[in-house]
């Protein structure tokens, strides 16, 4: 089964070296530029599709432009990602599956969902990168949110269960 992993800002921030950003996650889950570079190492040589939810760009390009230091070579950075994702390069997935996330259906359901999450704790950022993790896992991926955030993790998608294949005898 195709794997997806659905990469959350803290982790975008982490990768790119976002002054302040160095490191993301609890005591018990803590994420650095080596740990996030062997796990996306690892999944790239595993064929899994990195996926850059839109909210991921904007909220990372936020943390950029905030940055008291080195805001021109990161957003290069970012946009070389961005590109990348545009192109459907491997391993990052083209932006244009998520777009149906956005048309006017979807927006109103998000609009009505919100209220909901909002009073749970969880941001509108990290409530449309539910919403990816839940179209890549509804298309039949095995979907994983990497993130440093334990809420936005506690919203990913269960593993797809595997059907076992029958054994066919010769006779």
């Amino acid at each position: 089964m195709k794997k997806v992993l659905i990469i959350d800002t803290s982790i975008l921030c982490v990768y790119l070296g976002v002054p302040g950003k160095e490191t993301c996650g609890s005591e018990g889950n803590k994420w650095d530029k080596v740990k996030v570079y062997e796990i996306f190492e690892k999944e790239e040589k595993a064929k899994t599709t990195f996926v850059l939810p839109l909210a991921t760009i904007i909220e990372t390009g936020n943390h950029i432009a905030q940055a008291n230091i080195k805001r021109y070579e990161i957003a290069k950075e970012l946009g070389n990602l961005m590109k990348l994702t545009a192109d459907n390069q491997n391993p990052w997935a083209a932006f244009i599956e998520q777009s149906k996330l956005w048309d006017a259906e979807n927006l109103k359901d998000l609009a009505d969902e919100f209220p909901n999450f909002a009073s749970q704790g969880l941001a509108l950022g990290d409530a449309t990168i539910k919403r990816v993790a839940d179209y890549y896992a509804k298309s039949g991926f095995d979907v994983e949110i990497i993130t440093g955030d334990t809420g936005l993790k506690s919203y990913e998608p269960p593993k797809p269960e595997l059907t076992p294949r029958r054994r066919k005898y010769k006779k």
